[in-house]
Formats: structure tokens, sequence, C-alpha cells
């Protein structure tokens, strides 16, 4: 009965941190997709970015 009951909380616990995760990717998607929105129509809400576009090289070249 123990171990039925320890199983019954784990299962419990497993659903309500996927529904966390969901909810939490489910946020993140809406924000990108405000960003978006707002990218297409030009309107920044005096946020802007400093660098334009980011660039996934350094600025300077390495060094040897």
């Amino acid at each position: 009965m123990f171990e039925y009951e320890l199983q019954q909380i784990r299962a419990a616990e497993m659903i309500r941190a996927a529904d966390t995760y969901r909810m939490a990717r489910e946020a993140a998607r809406m924000r990108r997709a405000a960003r978006r929105e707002a990218a297409r129509s030009g309107h920044h809400d005096g946020e802007r970015r400093v660098n334009g576009h980011r660039s996934r090289r350094p600025r300077s070249a390495r060094t040897a």
C-alpha cells in the first residue's frame, strides 16, 4: 500500500512539473511572437537594440 501511495505522489509531481514546463514554453513562445510582431510593425516601445543584428562571430579575431 505504501509503495502505491509513493507512486501516486511521484506521478502527481511529474504531472505538475510537465504543466509548469508547458506553461513556461508557451509564455516564451508568446514573448517571441510579440517581439516579432513589434519588429514587423516597426514599433519598439522605447526599447531598442544597441547593435542591430546579433552576430554569432566574435567582434575581434582570435589571438594565437
